[in-house]
């Protein structure tokens, strides 16, 4: 009798681990510091984002599987509930997902594992939103 062993690489082991996550986190807000189109959701954002960037690779290092540094020292995420200060609509939504989709692809080489986090990603941003739509599909100003 042959026994298997399946071993499961976890996305954050397959894209490099802690290193690649920190090369994620710092494109995606070169990303936002560059990018017309993120520029109201840059103002969101304080002026110094060393912090920020610090506990988005904690929550993107746990999120693809790696160590849970982030529930260790912030407890459960409650994304939702961190971001409601904010005013999250469409238009953030879409320049956070743009800024993500451009530094995974600059960080992530291989599509298949990019599309997966994207893929992930996606529905995540769009429950984050926390203003009503319009009629004409935009949130209102």
């Amino acid at each position: 009798m042959a026994i298997e062993a399946t071993v499961q690489t976890t996305i954050y082991e397959a894209i490099g681990g802690q290193a690649a996550i920190s090369r994620l986190v710092e494109a995606f807000y070169h990303e936002m510091d560059t990018a017309p189109e993120a520029r109201q959701l840059r103002a969101l954002h304080a002026a110094d984002l060393a912090e920020t960037k610090r506990v988005l690779i904690l929550y993107l290092a746990q999120w693809m599987g790696g160590p849970n540094a982030y529930l260790a020292e912030r407890g459960h995420p409650r994304l939702r509930a961190r971001h409601m200060g904010f005013r999250i609509g469409t238009a953030e939504r879409d320049a956070w997902m743009l800024c993500m989709v451009r530094a995974l692809t600059v960080t992530v080489p291989d599509d298949a594992i990019r599309q997966a986090i994207l893929g992930a990603l996606a529905p995540l941003a769009d429950w984050m939103r926390n203003q009503p739509e319009t009629e004409a599909g935009a949130a209102p100003g």
